[in-house]
């Protein structure tokens, strides 16, 4: 793949991730009493982000491995 074609999918990626999120906030405040403090959100976006670092960084590894002969 080419720079312009990666750059678009991650492009892409980042604005999925950005719609779920507001998606995500705004379904939870519209469902009425519960709350959810700022200490709540902070450990969400870290444990959403620090997930998303995991994930990426494992396949990061699988395609690596695969491309020297590894597997």
């Amino acid at each position: 793949m080419n720079r312009k074609s990666t750059s678009i999918a991650v492009a892409a990626a980042v604005a999925v991730v950005i719609v779920v999120i507001v998606m995500m906030a705004s379904v939870w405040t519209g469902l009425g009493d519960t709350g959810i403090s700022e200490g709540g959100w902070v450990a969400l976006v870290l444990g959403v982000v620090f997930t998303l670092a995991l994930g990426i960084g494992l396949m990061a590894l699988v395609f690596i491995s695969n491309r020297r002969g590894f597997d």
